[in-house]
């Protein structure tokens, strides 16, 4: 056995979490070492990870705003693939983040058919050297289908933390190597007692996003709405942030909407330890939204982007939901509203519904049960970890 060298890419914060986890994880997994380097975040870098570029810390949303940044990214994605070229690494780690790293491994097969001169090139090419691995399945079932025949043709291993996902490619393209490990939030948040909502004034939780664009577009609907809230009754508000840089934005947001709320409701981190003790919860869709799922927390969703971006994004989504505990659960346990729907009143009322109805909370966590039970046991990471080594060996 011999110490393995593993190229990862994670551009976005949910990612740069998934990435130190299965870092973690490979390292437990195989006692010869392994050497992890590439694009990531804080996270991976706290898990033992060269930090070569800090790519979560440029996390766009929307199809114009990458655009917008096209030279930005494009001098990232040169800076990555001669990385790779140069590290000769035994694997290659892509996180989620489709628009970048689905280029990526298409730019290594091409390198490798080129006849690179990086000896690992060549050997990508006979699909014997270094294995290219994508974890979390870009939302390809969601839209643009098409892209199903390049990532078979490109990736060699797939890791799926959604439960209908394997079966989904495996109709489509019955040679692909895909994996189902299961959903990391199983382990994450194992260590916690069970949810406890607040008894009393309810706990009421905005989430605006982890991305500069989406709190811009987000938090001040998401204010005015907690202000009609709070004029109906008292509440416990809190607006959880997932950096300091991010709280000084709410912060310019709140003074420039001439908020009536007061700047102490802004918290950075302790996500998991409010949603444990949440009522309800007003969140960007996203990775968060399947967070308030795993505690249980009735959740009001809303995403506005730009016009030309949902206007792009209409003639292409083809699943009825956005909200992923939705299209689980194939019904609606979360209200969604998206683009002009997301008004302060429509948030409000529906908020407000699930503070004061008791049988649709209840009916929502009874939901959320189901399909929290179906992401599978503990032990996604190192189930990851296991399918990366062996498709090494």
């Amino acid at each position: 056995m011999r110490p393995l060298r593993v190229m990862f890419i994670a551009g976005e914060p949910s990612g740069d979490m998934l990435g130190a986890e299965l870092i973690t994880a490979l390292k437990a997994s195989h006692p010869a070492g392994v050497e992890c380097f590439g694009a990531g975040g804080p996270k991976m870098l706290a898990a033992g990870f060269r930090l070569d570029l800090d790519l979560a810390a440029h996390a766009v949303v929307g199809i114009v705003e990458v655009l917008k940044n096209y030279r930005k990214f494009k001098g990232f994605f040169d800076q990555l693939i001669n990385l790779a070229v140069q590290e000769k690494p035994d694997a290659v780690v892509l996180i989620d983040y489709p628009g970048f790293n689905l280029r990526f491994a298409k730019r290594l097969r091409e390198l490798a058919q080129e006849g690179a001169c990086c000896p690992a090139a060549r050997a990508m090419a006979s699909r014997s050297g270094p294995g290219i691995v994508y974890y979390v399945s870009p939302q390809i079932w969601a839209w643009h289908e098409s892209r199903v025949t390049q990532i078979a043709r490109d990736i060699d291993l797939l890791l799926a933390i959604f439960p209908f996902e394997r079966a989904w490619y495996q109709q489509r393209v019955p040679k692909f190597r895909v994996e189902f490990v299961g959903h990391p939030l199983v382990d994450r948040y194992a260590h916690l007692p069970a949810p406890a909502p607040q008894r009393g004034t309810p706990a009421v939780t905005l989430l605006p996003g982890s991305r500069v664009r989406e709190l811009r577009k987000h938090l001040p609907a998401m204010l005015a709405a907690a202000e009609q809230m709070q004029a109906q009754m008292p509440l416990d508000l809190r607006l959880i942030l997932p950096n300091q840089s991010l709280l000084e934005l709410a912060r310019e947001i709140m003074t420039d909407v001439q908020s009536k709320l007061p700047q102490s409701i802004l918290q950075v981190g302790g996500l998991a330890e409010r949603l444990r003790c949440s009522n309800v919860a007003i969140a960007s869709s996203g990775t968060v939204t399947m967070e308030c799922a795993y505690f249980g927390v009735p959740t009001v969703v809303l995403y506005r982007t730009s016009w030309s971006t949902y206007t792009l994004g209409k003639r292409f989504i083809k699943t009825k939901y956005l909200a992923m505990p939705n299209l689980l659960a194939g019904k609606e346990i979360y209200p969604e509203f998206i683009q002009h729907a997301a008004t302060p009143e429509n948030l409000a009322s529906a908020a407000l519904r699930f503070l004061r109805e008791p049988a649709a909370a209840e009916q929502a966590r009874a939901d959320l049960e189901t399909v929290i039970a179906s992401l599978g046991e503990k032990g996604a990471s190192h189930r990851a970890a296991r399918a990366v080594l062996d498709l090494l060996r």
